[in-house]
């Protein structure tokens, strides 16, 4: 019985803890320019962030602000007429011209700094 009450107390906690772990946007938005200036996340053609150097904080930053960004994406390609595609090669190839020297940003399918 002992076991099973450890078990029980140990699933609670986690269970708790889990929804503190998650980001929200704001704080995938503050955390950006730290990870990109670390490496570990880059700006790449299509338009959307990439994952230079895996962990489970970059991959949750890239994959929220990519999903802001697809949001605003498609907002912009429904209300101008344009393919989708066509609005997140611009975007990316802005995002390319403004990434600061010492960040990442992926060419030809590689990642380098700038």
């Amino acid at each position: 019985m002992k076991i099973c009450t450890r078990i029980a107390i140990l699933l609670i906690a986690l269970g708790l803890a889990l929804p503190a772990l998650a980001m929200n946007l704001n704080e995938a938005m503050g955390a950006l320019s730290g990870a990109k200036t670390r490496g570990q996340l880059g700006e790449m053609p299509n338009g959307y962030l990439g994952v230079v150097s895996a962990s489970a904080q970059a991959e949750e930053i890239a994959r929220l602000i990519n999903q802001a960004r697809r949001a605003e994406y498609q907002r912009l390609a429904r209300e101008n007429g344009i393919q989708l595609g066509d609005v997140e090669a611009i975007a990316g190839q802005k995002a390319l011209e403004k990434t600061p020297s010492g960040q990442y940003i992926q060419l030809n399918g590689k990642w380098i700094r700038k």
